[in-house]
């Protein structure tokens, strides 16, 4: 297929065509992406600087609190920037820049949560063997499958849609570039488009999301055998990081389980995924985590006192 493309940028109509309130959501995501990249930084740097953190899970945590940080980042100042211009465009290499973030940073958080759920059925239910099978050579080989998951992932999405015919309109009714948004835009039929789109996106997320319910039922169903205070703390991580997979993976599922078509509660499905659940993460997981909690005092008061020496 020649590739016919006439389209050097896109215009995005942004969350709303209202100028008052596109000054009014300026100061939101202001604060609330500041709110994402202190909290997630504030973890990594937690972690990394304390001793007593040196569980694979903190160390799957850093990676998760780096992967926000820069999935949030991909898309969250281009909002934060259009919400004081009236006109809003993106170039055509800018686009597929942000989809390709969107896709790479996306596909590696859901195979890290992945790679989580299995760091804990190995500790709730193989502790005396948890050491061995979860050593720093393997951990380190997770991640590296968790990144190299989404290289892979972003990039078939990317060589599938950069080739496409832009023909015109270039009106992208979303404030940011995704796949649903720009295949509407292609001058061809795109219905077995949309279906690879759900087969390569979609389809994943629910059979990792079924899996990881599976993977929980059996650690909850475990749990029967500790005591009243090991399963309390087994249930804390858990329930932290069951309500990370649901954030994560319910608006996954809900954009890219359908036909291609869009929606109007599209846009505030992509706030939430983009700019909210990276903000959420951490306070999630550090709330009822008291050894991260503590982590985070400690390197406060060591700030702290530096200041006033």
């Amino acid at each position: 297929m020649e590739n016919k493309r006439n389209v050097t940028e896109f215009i995005l109509i942004g969350l709303t065509q209202n100028p008052q309130m596109q000054k009014m959501l300026f100061p939101v995501f202001l604060v609330l992406y500041m709110v994402t990249l202190v909290g997630n930084l504030l973890i990594v740097v937690a972690i990394t600087t304390s001793r007593a953190l040196n569980a694979p899970m903190y160390f799957f945590l850093t990676h998760l609190a780096l992967i926000d940080t820069i999935y949030s980042s991909s898309s969250a100042p281009k909002l934060i920037v259009d919400s004081l211009h009236e006109k809003k465009i993106i170039s055509f290499s800018g686009c597929m820049a942000q989809v390709y973030a969107e896709h790479i940073f996306g596909a590696a958080e859901i195979i890290l949560l992945t790679v989580m759920a299995y760091d804990r059925y190995v500790a709730i239910c193989k502790p005396l063997h948890y050491t061995a099978i979860m050593s720093h050579q393997v951990c380190g080989l997770l991640v590296g499958v968790a990144w190299a998951g989404g290289f892979l992932h972003a990039t078939v999405q990317i060589l599938f849609i950069v080739w496409l015919p832009f023909c015109g309109p270039n009106v992208i009714d979303h404030f940011m570039c995704d796949l649903y948004p720009l295949l509407k835009l292609v001058c061809m039929d795109t219905h077995t488009l949309g279906l690879f789109v759900a087969a390569n996106s979609g389809f994943i997320c629910l059979l990792t999301f079924l899996l990881l319910v599976v993977s929980y039922v059996v650690i909850l169903c475990s749990l029967r055998t500790y005591s009243l205070e090991g399963r309390h703390k087994a249930l804390s991580t858990c329930v932290a990081h069951i309500t990370v997979v649901v954030l994560s993976f319910v608006p996954c599922m809900f954009v890219y389980l359908r036909p291609v078509t869009a929606l109007p509660i599209d846009k505030a499905v992509a706030v939430f995924y983009t700019i909210v659940a990276p903000m959420l993460n951490p306070l999630i997981y550090t709330l009822r985590n008291a050894d991260v909690n503590n982590a985070i005092r400690k390197l406060w008061r060591k700030k702290v006192t530096s200041n006033n020496d």
